[in-house]
């Protein structure tokens, strides 16, 4: 089985039929990558509007480390204990439900009157974020055609790192146009129109009876424990696994990458694009490995590109600094990190059933929170230790080299998955 085969023999409301895309499927799709949208602004969003919410609350900008932290703690509890909603009372209900509540938390975020208070509100916005991020993916996999699944996955995930990079050019006019408190309030307001769209327009959820009717009596209890016993172990471990270690290389050198060129030499401006030219890379990476998840060649793409990363880290103690040399280097190696986090998540689309997909998913996404926020504990204590810059990329390559070896363990997750 390709791990990018169908999840189920016959495909929900509104998936389109014959590897087509049906004007309604394409609409749905549209306002999945929107949801991911939100969520790439909104984490994008935070760091920048620190400096402004602290000069306004009179307070550092160190202070608010707790409000940094808190989303992504909501996101972790949001992916493992209400993204499973989704298989059980339908995707497009939570999802609803989830975005409703993520508007509701931009704005609530925007009332905060003290950091803890503060904090309170991005937590929640964390576990509306968990809620939904999973339940989309789970429903993109459905909706997209099979010989296109792995492609259109990327695509719509891309939705993440445009909300990011926009977030960048937006936050600075809408401080200027009506304080921080804008930078929660405009996108707030716009997420609840978003959740209205949503409930008009993506497919109808399955009947309880006909959701009910797809559980067998061994398939019955707790989605997580399902998951955590056979034959479902070994495919949820080995997608967890390789997600979570990616997303430790991953922040790892996304969040010293800045520090570390100039310490190599770079100019303080240029360390800054050689950062964009890794994201554009990943856009390019993901789109290639998503057409030869397509063409069911998961293992070879995906083992083939953590050899090039695991390689293009080691290239940095042997060839000197270099406008065109490193660039290459990052583009390969930073760019081919950011592409893998994408098809893995097309990948392991495959390992699991329809009824499990967003509890699945949504322990993938709590498990990759876990190495990203280990990859830049570790880069720190690598720069503290004053270690060199080709010593950091050296260290790089190891958890590249992990990925390797778990992705030729992904027949043992197809084998145990769906079967």
């Amino acid at each position: 089985m390709s791990a990018t085969a169908p999840v189920s023999a016959a495909p929900p409301p509104g998936e389109s039929m014959a590897g087509r895309f049906t004007p309604g499927t394409l609409a749905s799709l549209l306002l999945c990558a929107l949801v991911m949208f939100i969520d790439g602004y909104d984490l994008a969003a935070m760091p920048l509007a620190v400096p402004h919410i602290s000069k306004a609350f009179s307070l550092p900008p160190a202070d608010f480390g707790m409000a940094l932290s808190a989303v992504l703690l909501g996101l972790g509890i949001g992916a493992v204990l209400l993204a499973p909603l989704g298989d059980r009372f339908g995707r497009r209900r939570v999802i609803v439900i989830g975005a409703v509540a993520l508007g509701l938390t931009m704005l609530g975020a925007a009332s905060g009157t003290s950091i803890g208070e503060f904090a309170l509100w991005r937590l929640a916005n964390g576990m509306a974020l968990g809620t939904c991020l999973p339940n989309v993916t789970a429903l993109t996999s459905e909706l997209a055609p099979a010989d296109k699944r792995a492609s259109t996955l990327t695509v719509v995930s891309l939705g993440i790192s445009v909300g990011a990079i926009v977030s960048g050019l937006i936050v600075p006019p809408l401080v200027a146009f009506a304080g921080w408190h804008a930078i929660f309030t405009i996108p707030g307001a716009l997420t609840l129109l978003l959740a209205a769209a949503l409930r008009l327009w993506l497919p109808a959820d399955a009947s309880p009876e006909e959701r009910s009717a797809k559980r067998s009596e061994n398939e019955s209890g707790v989605p997580l424990a399902q998951l955590l016993r056979r034959p479902l172990l070994w495919p949820t471990a080995i997608f967890a696994l390789l997600y979570g270690i990616n997303a430790f290389a991953l922040y790892l050198v996304t969040s010293w990458l800045p520090t570390l060129l100039p310490q190599a030499g770079f100019a303080v401006d240029a360390a800054a694009r050689y950062l964009s030219l890794q994201q554009f890379g990943g856009f390019l990476i993901g789109l290639l490995l998503a057409r030869l998840l397509d063409r069911g060649h998961a293992v070879a793409a995906l083992a083939g590109t953590y050899a090039l990363i695991a390689i293009a880290f080691a290239l940095f103690s042997i060839i000197a600094p270099g406008t065109m040399s490193w660039g290459a280097l990052i583009l390969i190696a930073g760019g081919g990190i950011s592409g893998a986090h994408l098809a893995i998540m097309a990948v392991a689309t495959g390992f699991f059933p329809h009824h499990l997909l967003s509890s699945a998913i949504g322990f993938g996404v709590a498990v990759a929170r876990i190495g990203a926020i280990g990859g830049p504990l570790l880069g720190g204590a690598i720069i503290g230790a004053g270690m060199s810059v080709p010593a950091f990329f050296l260290i790089a390559a190891l958890p590249a080299l992990a990925c390797l070896a778990m992705t030729l363990l992904i027949p043992l997750a197809q084998r145990h998955g769906q079967g």
